[in-house]
């Protein structure tokens, strides 16, 4: 019978280097943390973080949260210490080394790290989401006033807030669903409300003008600051296609039948 040599056991820090090489198989932020003090964060927390592991690696971990979320955020690993629990996923917001702030989904749960009883907690990047859901409720807000009828086939729609390429494509998507069944001939657009005034703006302004156009519906722009046109110069936009006038009370008073 052939001689067998027992196996070593593995030392604390081997047990540390595979906990480590199986964290960098993750793409999401994963860092292993003890009594609030990193253990361990993987490349890509690294990368998020935009810091070098060892400028995070023994900082506190719950300096990286904002001030709102550190209080809860203290409170909820003290408990996943002391009983081995964690709760239900989070949402929160952490601060970056850059300076730049961050939401994200934040779940924990507990490890055994080498001979370290620690916590893992995942982080996902949510912000492009939670930015997309802001402006979506923006949007929603800003245009949720119903166009306003003022006489048959005319009506008016103010918009209000900031423009920016996201916000364009759904406004050039959801102006025209508002108007259908309202058998309009002619809508006033008042622009006053929008704060930036930018290339954007110009560029939107020309675009929802030739998709009325094409509807069948005269549009009539209200409330165009000077700064707005020069803008549009800048852009190559030519606004000289576009039927403004300076606000909804002159539009109105051209339009609408004299008693």
């Amino acid at each position: 019978m052939p001689n067998t040599v027992p196996e070593r056991p593995l030392s604390i820090k081997e047990k540390e280097e595979i906990y480590q090489q199986i964290a960098e198989y993750s793409d999401e932020t994963t860092i292993i943390h003890s009594n609030q003090k990193v253990l361990y964060i993987n490349q890509p927390g690294s990368e998020f973080f935009k810091a070098d592991k060892e400028a995070l690696i023994g900082a506190n971990v719950v300096d990286v949260f904002t001030d709102d979320y550190k209080e809860l955020i203290t409170e909820r690993i003290r408990k996943g210490m002391e009983d081995r629990t964690i709760g239900a996923l989070m949402e929160t917001t952490v601060k970056r080394f850059d300076g730049t702030q961050a939401d994200v989904e934040l779940y924990c749960y507990p490890v055994q790290y080498g001979e370290t009883v620690a916590i893992q907690s995942i982080i996902r990047d949510i912000t492009e989401q939670k930015k997309t859901e802001r402006d979506l409720m923006q949007l929603k807000n800003e245009i949720s006033t119903p166009i306003v009828p003022i006489i048959d086939g005319l009506a008016v729609l103010p918009l209000v807030g900031s423009v920016d390429g996201d916000r364009i494509n759904l406004l050039l998507d959801i102006i025209p669903q508002k108007i259908q069944g309202e058998n309009l001939h002619c809508l006033i657009i008042d622009v006053s409300g929008i704060y930036n005034i930018d290339n954007v703006v110009a560029e939107f302004l020309y675009k929802i003008d030739h998709i009325m156009r094409l509807l069948g519906i005269k549009l009539i722009f209200t409330g165009i600051r000077p700064e707005l046109a020069l803008k549009a110069i800048e852009a190559r936009v030519d606004f000289s296609q576009l039927t403004t006038m300076g606000t909804v009370k002159q539009a109105l008073k051209r339009h609408l039948p004299a008693n």
